[in-house]
């Protein structure tokens, strides 16, 4: 062996030693560190070491023989990166929530509403800010108000109460004011485009509104604008709605923290609004305006909407197209309405919810909502293990337990569910979301995040190889096909907020070593990953003020039911329509 290639050979081996690698070993570290040494290929030393690191032992022959096959992938691999692609370009495989013997209904029906009564503009117009979407669309359709004056009250309390929930990265109102305009032109010419013509709205901004930033919450792309607008955008203004603001998210969607600094929850100012669809949930429980569109990969409509006491709906992946919002992953991204009540929820739906031919993971199955469906006929469940969580806050805990009182006074039976027994760590969402962010990495951007350590994620994902990529992906539908059948004899079945399982407990600064198993975190992640819809909505208020939530859960394509026994619950209680005092409006 030459001088020049022991040292090489050293410095390849040392390399690893300082990663901490012992039991697995990426083949993209093995390019990189061979790239850094400056070996110009890679020999058969090279991949016995790399093999011995990574627990493996092959022939002298054996090794020999791949040199050539690994020598061409190394070479492809050079290429891959030399070509860039956009965050938005995903691998051509769909991932489906449908598992096998599952029945999703199929059968196109009208849309039904709920009838409004008929309603007087206030004196004071911005005593609507709280109104739901239905009520303001009467206010517009019977000439009271026009949209340019309802736009105008929206962007006057964003401006004015900004600076206590710093919620908004960019105001919009040029193009607001003008989509406001040709609303109120094209009503009174006739032209009626549904209940969301003229209704202001709030995009989370992780989604592209062209020609206006969207910096996806991070200093590493302050500047960021694109070209075109994302098919949520562009259905929404097709249907009239006026975008009023591009809203905070927690960086590159992770909790409530962007480049503009804490995102805070209205009801609790002290507090940040949970993440990472912070703007949208604090903007909308504020009543600074009628609803957003937010995004979730892990909890992030979810999880806001409980704390910032806002009806909020993760939808069944699938549902509405992803194009033009930011990619973190290919399977679990999804785009979901947080808004003030049930129905608006269903309203907002019934737009977006199709496909649009850019995202080939958006299914055809209806969105039949049916506003006078008898919830009486359906078949409710809840999970007794999970709502009996030891840790749970007590607050929380009383008002779940009301929640359940208040459903079986209404009528319905509820059946106990199992929370499925399937102990796995699955590790597709660190991996895929390096993908989407591998050119930051390389381009050394990462160093203008405003939190580094989501960079540390990216960069300690590159550690798992394919294959246990792979392989978490078939354990993955294992579980799904458990949580299928634990959940199959339910049309609709109630969980609680993993919010009131809170990770640290209270006066906690640091995690705790080995937190106890909990089953909310289990259902939780279960029907995170199997892309189930839930919808987070306010059953209560905690002692010090804020509100708490409980969710509303389905098999996937189940809004509709979970919808309309939702929208029941909350008419019976009506928590949605109590205002943070701070933004309150007489």
């Amino acid at each position: 062996m030459s001088r020049n290639l022991a040292a090489t050979r050293r410095r390849f081996l040392a390399s690893f030693s300082t990663l901490g690698l012992s039991a697995t070993l990426l083949p993209g570290v093995l390019w990189a560190q061979v790239e850094k040494t400056g070996a110009a290929a890679i020999n058969a030393t090279m991949i016995k070491d790399a093999a011995r690191i990574s627990g493996l032992e092959f022939s002298e022959a054996e090794y020999e023989s791949m040199v050539k096959q690994v020598n061409q992938s190394f070479d492809r691999i050079r290429k891959v990166r030399a070509t860039p692609i956009p965050n938005d370009v995903g691998p051509p495989f769909y991932f489906s929530p449908i598992t096998a013997g599952m029945k999703v209904d199929r059968q196109a029906r009208p849309l039904r509403f709920s009838t409004t009564a008929a309603l007087k503009r206030p004196a004071n117009l911005e005593a609507v800010a709280f109104w739901p979407v239905t009520a303001l669309s009467q206010l517009i359709k019977t000439r009271q108000v026009s949209s340019l004056e309802l736009t105008q009250m929206y962007l006057a309390r964003l401006k004015k109460h900004n600076g206590k929930l710093n919620c908004v990265v960019t105001m919009l109102d040029d193009l607001a004011l003008a989509q406001a305009k040709k609303a109120d032109a094209e009503l009174a010419a006739g032209r009626d485009l549904g209940p969301l013509h003229g209704i202001p709205w709030g995009a989370k901004d992780i989604i592209s509104v062209k020609n206006y930033r969207t910096t996806w919450g991070s200093g590493a792309y302050k500047e960021q604008v694109f070209d075109y607008d994302a098919s949520i955008v562009e259905m929404l203004t097709a249907a009239g709605a006026v975008c009023v603001a591009k809203l905070a998210t927690g960086e590159l969607a992770g909790g409530d923290r962007w480049w503009g600094g804490r995102t805070n929850n209205p009801w609790k100012l002290d507090e940040g609004a949970s993440g990472s669809s912070a703007g949208p949930g604090s903007a909308t429980a504020a009543g600074c305006v009628p609803f957003a569109i937010g995004t979730e990969t892990g909890g992030s409509i979810l999880s806001p909407s409980a704390r910032c006491g806002v009806t909020g709906l993760r939808p069944t992946f699938g549902r509405f197209s992803r194009y033009g919002a930011m990619a973190l992953s290919w399977t679990q991204d999804r785009l979901g309405p947080m808004c003030r009540s049930v129905e608006y929820c269903a309203v907002v739906m019934s737009v977006i919810a199709r496909p649009d031919g850019r995202d080939l993971s958006v299914s055809d199955i209806p969105f039949n909502w049916d506003a006078n469906l008898d919830w009486r006929k359906l078949r409710v469940g809840y999970l007794p293990q999970a709502f009996g969580d030891g840790d749970r806050l007590a607050s929380w805990k009383q008002n779940d337990q009301a929640t359940l009182a208040q459903l079986r006074r209404m009528g319905v039976d509820l059946v106990p569910l199992q929370v499925p027994d399937f102990d796995i760590e699955l590790t597709m969402l660190s991996v895929e979301a390096a993908v989407f962010f591998d050119e930051l990495l390389r381009s050394g951007r990462d160093k203008l995040m405003t939190d580094k350590s989501r960079a540390d994620r990216f960069r300690s994902s590159r550690m798992i190889p394919a294959v246990e990529y792979l392989q978490s992906q078939r354990l993955r539908s294992m579980m799904m096909a458990k949580l299928a059948e634990a959940t199959a004899a339910v049309d609709v079945y109630l969980a609680p907020s993993t919010n009131g399982n809170p990770r640290l407990p209270e006066g906690a600064t640091a995690p705790i070593p080995a937190p106890p198993p909990n089953y909310s975190q289990q259902h939780s992640q279960m029907a995170n990953l199997a892309c189930y819809p839930g919808l987070a909505l306010p059953n209560g208020w905690a002692e010090t003020g804020a509100p708490t939530s409980v969710l509303f859960m389905a098999q996937p394509f189940a809004e509709a039911k979970l919808l309309a026994l939702a929208k029941a619950y909350q008419d019976a209680t009506g928590f949605q329509l109590r205002q943070p005092p701070e933004f309150a409006v007489a």
